[in-house]
């Protein structure tokens, strides 16, 4: 039996902060975009507070919060495994609720092997 390999991970930094979210805000959810005016960092929102857009792709949780990552960003990084972590100051936007504590999520990449690839767990699309 061929285990799965999970597309995303998280540092234990990167959790610290999770915890004092979902401690004031409760569920959680993370979207990473795209485009320019947003940059490609990863936002963090109270669960339902952004909508995905159709076939967006969800390609893991981190503590049973959703992570969500553009269409078309995702086809670019598909071959790429997802490390949140969090870093002192202030992202583009200002809309991420990390963003009062000082603190910025920012993603680390790393491409799978071929044979991690090859036993990746399926995304999930919107609709």
């Amino acid at each position: 039996m061929e285990t799965t390999i999970s597309r995303l991970s998280a540092t234990e930094k990167a959790l610290d902060v999770i915890y004092q979210l979902e401690d004031k805000y409760g569920p959680l959810m993370f979207y990473q975009a795209g485009g320019c005016c947003e940059g490609t960092q990863p936002q963090c929102f109270e669960k339902g507070g952004f909508f995905p857009r159709m076939n967006d792709a969800m390609i893991g949780t981190i503590n049973g919060h959703e992570f969500w990552i553009d269409r078309d960003l995702f086809e670019y990084w598909k071959y790429s495994h997802f490390t949140l972590d969090v870093t002192d100051g202030f992202g583009p936007g200002g809309f991420s609720l990390e963003t009062p504590l000082g603190k910025t999520f920012k993603v680390q990449y790393r491409l799978f092997t071929k044979e991690e690839y090859e036993n990746l767990q399926p995304v999930k699309r919107s609709e």
